[in-house]
C-alpha cells in the first residue's frame, strides 16, 4: 500500500507557508468553516479570472482577504467596482448583522506557466470545449516547460474522449521529486465536467529547489 501525502501539505512549514493566517482557541471550528466557503463562493464566482489561491489573515474584528489571480483586471472591474461588489457579497452572505470590516486585495501572478492550478484549470477547460485530451495534455507540458520548470507530470481520469470505460492517463517530463523537501513541488487536483462525465486533472510542477538562504531572503 502506497502512502499518498499531498505535496503542499508535506511542505508547509517548509518551503510553503500557510493559506489561513489566524489563531484562535474558542472559534477555530467558525473560523476554519468560513475560510473554507468563502474559497469555495470566491473560486466559482472567479472561475474566468483564473485563480491560483485565496488567503485569509484575520485580527479580533478585521478580514484580509488575499486573490492571487493571472488575471487581476477581471477581479478589479472597472474603477474597482468588482472589488467592491465582492466585498458586498461576502458581507451580505458570510457576516450580516456582524461587526466586521473586510478588505479585498488582489495579487497579479507574476508566473502562470508555473502555477500548477493555473495550469490545471486551463487544461479542464480546453476537455470541456472537447478537445482531445491527448494535444491538452502535450501542449500544456510543453509550454510549462518554456516557463523554465525542471520537470512537470500530469494526469487525466475519467471518460476520456468519451469513451465508455473510464481509464487514466499520465505524460511526466523532466524530474519531480515527491520525497524531497528542498523541492518547490506545486501541485492541484481540479475536475472538467463534460457531457460524459466529471474528469480529473492532477498537476505537479517541480520549480526547482529552494535552500535556507533563498527561504529566509523570500521570507524577508
Amino acid at each position: 500500500m502506497g502512502h499518498k501525502v499531498n505535496p503542499k501539505a508535506f511542505r508547509i512549514g517548509v518551503t510553503r507557508g500557510w493559506e489561513s493566517v489566524w489563531f484562535s482557541k474558542n472559534n477555530y471550528r467558525t473560523f476554519l468553516q468560513e475560510d473554507i466557503q468563502i474559497r469555495e463562493y470566491l473560486q466559482k464566482k472567479l472561475k474566468e479570472a483564473l485563480v491560483e489561491r485565496i488567503e485569509v489573515e484575520r485580527s479580533r474584528q478585521d478580514i484580509k482577504i488575499w486573490v492571487h489571480t493571472a488575471k487581476p483586471g477581471v477581479v478589479i472591474g472597472r474603477a474597482g467596482s468588482g472589488i467592491e461588489e465582492l466585498t458586498k457579497e461576502i458581507r451580505n452572505r458570510f457576516y450580516r448583522g456582524k461587526k466586521v470590516s473586510i478588505q479585498m486585495n488582489v495579487k497579479e501572478v507574476t508566473q502562470p506557466g508555473l502555477s500548477a492550478q493555473i495550469v490545471a484549470q486551463q487544461m479542464a477547460f480546453d476537455i470541456e470545449k472537447r478537445m482531445p485530451f491527448r494535444r491538452v495534455m502535450k501542449t500544456t507540458i510543453e509550454r510549462v516547460l518554456k516557463s523554465r520548470a525542471e520537470g512537470i507530470k500530469v494526469t487525466m481520469s475519467g471518460r476520456l474522449n468519451g469513451a465508455e470505460i473510464a481509464r487514466t492517463e499520465t505524460i511526466a517530463t523532466g524530474k519531480i521529486p515527491l520525497q524531497n523537501l528542498r523541492a518547490d513541488i506545486d501541485y492541484a487536483h481540479v475536475m472538467a465536467l463534460t457531457i460524459y462525465g466529471a474528469v480529473g486533472v492532477r498537476v505537479w510542477i517541480n520549480r526547482g529547489e529552494i535552500f535556507e538562504k533563498t527561504r529566509q531572503a523570500s521570507q524577508e
